[in-house]
């Protein structure tokens, strides 16, 4: 049976991943000069809370140099590994740790070190091994559960939106006008991730409760033709859980799903979208 791997932007709960034997590999945040994320994690309500009173993190990959040791230390129990990080297009986290893959490989023949291009971020990352999971417990092969992720990648559609477009303007996500105008309007972008694993801007919407049921509403339009595959659905947030299990209740009630998992926004995410974020995470024809 091989082993998988994600990273800490899949913010899945550590339980889950304790519970069905997934390691985590860290990606750091540095605040006021102090790095975070290697066994040091600061508690999600405080690090929102220094960002609503100005304090501006920076996050950092993980590099080939941190990606080898951990490797290490993995194959002296685990021969076959599957390893599933966040998007290549938002974090160099990918390209690092296929390097460290290649050369552990080189080192330690006969391990086998499998580095995937989620295409996914926070709990649509996790979403992904979730299913990993599934399959690697019905008895499925890496190279078999390889086969179904790559095929069905694009079929998880993440949706979000913000309370705050400052830390989108931060990101480069929009410009500085849009930011003051759009706060001072109460408007409120929805934005998803699309084929290339970029956020994107897709509507803007007035008022906080019309946003949040603007991606239910997403939810709809992307699950209209789409038969499969509706046993679970995740949400993210930024220190707002009232909004979350406002847009849980809301999906519930719509189409009938009742497994949920919901966590906070890890930093390393909640850096770039702030508090206040609220993303939903399920399967649909496209993204």
């Amino acid at each position: 049976m091989f082993y998988i791997v994600t990273d800490t932007t899949a913010d899945l709960p550590v339980e889950f991943m304790q519970e069905h034997n997934v390691g985590c590999i860290a990606l750091s945040y540095i605040i006021d000069g102090i790095t975070y994320g290697q066994g040091n994690d600061l508690p999600a309500k405080q690090f929102f809370d220094m960002m609503r009173a100005g304090k501006m993190p920076t996050t950092s990959q993980v590099n080939p140099v941190e990606a080898y040791a951990y490797f290490k230390k993995l194959i002296a129990k685990e021969k076959e590994i599957l390893v599933l990080p966040l998007s290549q297009g938002i974090s160099g986290s990918y390209n690092s740790l296929r390097i460290a893959a290649n050369d552990i490989m080189t080192d330690f023949p006969g391990c086998r070190i499998v580095v995937m291009d989620t295409l996914c971020a926070s709990l649509g990352e996790g979403m992904l091994v979730y299913r990993a999971i599934e399959l690697r417990d019905k008895g499925c092969s890496l190279d078999e559960t390889l086969e179904w992720l790559e095929a069905r990648k694009l079929e998880i559609v993440h949706v979000f939106t913000v309370d705050d477009l400052f830390h989108l303007f931060r990101g480069g996500r929009v410009s500085r006008t849009a930011a003051v105008i759009g706060t001072l309007a109460g408007i409120k972008p929805m934005l998803h991730m699309d084929n290339e694993g970029h956020l994107i801007n897709i509507d803007k919407v007035r008022g906080r409760k019309k946003s949040l049921q603007a991606m239910v509403d997403y939810m709809e339009l992307k699950r209209k033709n789409y038969k499969e595959f509706d046993d679970i659905f995740m949400i993210s947030h930024g220190d707002c859980p009232e909004d979350a299990e406002y847009v849980a209740n809301l999906v519930k009630e719509r189409f009938g799903i009742q497994n949920c998992i919901i966590n906070s926004l890890g930093p390393v995410i909640g850096t770039h979208t702030g508090p206040g974020l609220v993303a939903l995470f399920f399967m649909g024809e496209s993204r």
